[in-house]
């Protein structure tokens, strides 16, 4: 008799040379922390008996609606759906958006139970409108399960998790889009060489991202998408996003001394992925996963939050089908002094998601408003967040991301105090690119994160601005929520009458004077940074630049 898991609808070849049936055949263990690591070494992965029954009880002690549907609804619903069609003829339901369902070791029945599953959940689920990763989930559970029923009944208790400090998969377009936008956030971040190098081969890197669950959903071979799902059903969503990273890592690692067409990176991911065992082996793909030290699970969550907010404010709904939302900075409608549309396109790639769907305003020119610190504060005040540019008269370009309205200076009456958040980063262009961030970004171990419970979510998309400080403040990378060694590790902005000032503690990464004409660089501790130009510097131009919805153009 076949054991669970190894039965009418698997292809027994493919199965065995995928997943020999060699390892343990119970698991006694009961404490999270001790199955996060069985999970993370593949203690069940070796045998498809325990991973079938680790699944079946993992899956049953997810915590769900009150009414959801079981094996049992299945039996009572599959012969009114599927009627007389053949499985093999299925239609797939609209929210999977026509993904291609993967076989992985499935037989050609085992294909068409998968149809017949996704169309019963959807007939269960009319909540659930865009959700391309289910069919990869089905597949996968499919190959675990005694039958479809009970295939069926896992899946929906996935979809009916109502744990909310538990995601598990996206099933509107506006939770998968943040979720790409917060994939982006995080690519920017933590893998910077792989960035540079979407940006460079890419018209639009957003795009590319936006790939990122069909890496995993989709384009992984079994007995890789079934390690990831072990330790996906034990800790959750982050998974998904640290496996995506490594992944990106190690394209970029094969591929960086090779030549890429800008078209075809989407497809050369996927094909790297498809064939990932030529380069690394399931146990060093998550070993690089777990390597990456990212921020919070909580933290993550609400950046998550956030760019779901920008994407609200955008018009995009829960009930939203798939639409092009990312835009480019757009040439016809672009002209600055200081840098040219290639330029402002690598530092928009550099600017968070939820920003980066905004064009560039410009909201001070020096060579068109003068030559004023004044004017400069005028212009911007009001504008959240600002782009700083300048170019010497040496030609150097440098500037910074600035996280924070000017108009916050004036609550240090008139004297000169520090604020923003550490989204703010500094860099240069000219002679060479360098982006330098928060200090805290790539050394975490500065500090240890505070409660974020009662945490007000970020600021509002583009150039609006919230009444309420507090939900100024990016609760991702506020300063406020850690506890740092020291304030010189938070000295983002600042500004008075007599002059501006980028980053500090030890020195500053930019100083303007008031009639911007003459600034200095420097080390400073909150970026670390080299000087951006030369130390000491006559200023050609300045520009500051907002952040505008297309919408409202």
């Amino acid at each position: 008799m076949d054991p669970p898991g190894y039965n009418c609808f698997v292809d027994r070849d493919k199965m065995d040379a995928t997943i020999q049936d060699l390892g343990p055949k119970e698991l006694s263990c009961t404490e999270l922390q001790e199955l996060k690591q069985l999970a993370r070494q593949g203690y069940w992965a070796r045998s498809y008996t325990l991973r079938g029954k680790v699944y079946q009880r993992l899956i049953r002690d997810i915590p769900c609606r009150t009414v959801t549907p079981d094996a049992s609804v299945y039996s009572d619903i599959v012969g009114k759906i599927v009627g007389k069609h053949s499985s093999g003829s299925l239609p797939l339901p609209e929210f999977v958006d026509n993904t291609q369902v993967p076989s992985y070791c499935l037989n050609t029945r085992g294909e068409g139970a998968v149809r017949k599953i996704l169309l019963c959940i959807a007939n269960q689920f009319p909540d659930v409108s865009f959700c391309p990763a289910l069919p990869a989930v089905v597949a996968l559970l499919l190959h675990y399960s005694i039958d479809e029923a009970e295939c069926f009944e896992k899946a929906c208790r996935i979809l009916a998790c109502n744990d909310p400090s538990k995601k598990l998969i996206d099933q509107s377009f506006l939770a998968f889009e943040s979720s790409c936008m917060t994939f982006g956030d995080l690519v920017n971040k933590y893998c910077q060489a792989a960035h540079k190098l979407m940006v460079a081969v890419s018209e639009d890197v957003l795009q590319v991202y936006a790939d990122w669950q069909r890496w995993l959903f989709g384009e992984l071979p079994l007995n890789y998408f079934a390690r990831v799902f072990d330790v996906f059903l034990v800790e959750g969503y982050k998974v998904l996003y640290r496996v995506a990273l490594a992944i990106l890592k190690f394209f970029h690692k094969v591929r960086a001394g090779q030549p890429l067409e800008s078209d075809n990176v989407k497809q050369d991911i996927r094909t790297f992925v498809k064939d990932i065992a030529k380069t690394v082996s399931p146990e060093k793909l998550l070993e690089k996963a777990f390597a990456i030290r990212l921020f919070s699970r909580k933290e993550i969550q609400l950046l998550q939050m956030a760019n779901e907010k920008a994407l609200k404010q955008k018009g995009i709904t829960v009930k939203q089908k798939r639409q092009f939302v990312h835009l480019a900075v757009h040439a016809e409608n672009f002209h600055s002094e200081i840098v040219g549309v290639k330029e402002m396109r690598d530092i928009w790639s550099w600017v968070p998601e939820r920003f980066a769907l905004c064009q560039p305003l410009l909201l001070f020119s020096s060579l068109q408003h003068g030559y004023s610190l004044t004017r400069f504060y005028f212009q911007c005040e009001g504008h959240e967040p600002t782009l700083l540019l300048i170019k010497t008269t040496q030609k150097e370009v440098c500037g910074a991301y600035l996280s924070t309205d000017w108009s916050e200076r004036n609550k240090f009456g008139g004297k000169l105090g520090f604020f923003g958040t550490g989204e703010c980063f500094v860099f240069r262009l000219q002679p060479e690119v360098q982006r330098y961030e928060w200090v805290v970004i790539k050394h975490p171990e500065l500090t240890k994160p505070v409660s974020l419970e009662s945490t007000t979510i970020l600021s509002s998309p583009c150039h609006s601005v919230s009444s309420d400080p507090a939900d100024r403040l990016s609760p991702f990378l506020a300063a406020r929520h850690f506890n740092l060694p020291s304030k010189t590790e938070s000295l983002f902005m600042a500004g008075g009458n007599d002059c501006l000032i980028i980053g500090g503690g030890g020195g500053q990464a930019l100083y303007i004077d008031g009639d911007l004409n003459r600034g200095r660089t420097g080390h400073c501790d909150t970026f670390n940074n080299q000087p951006l130009c030369s130390e000491n510097f006559l200023i050609a131009a300045v520009e500051a630049w907002g952040f505008q919805d297309p919408d409202t153009q």
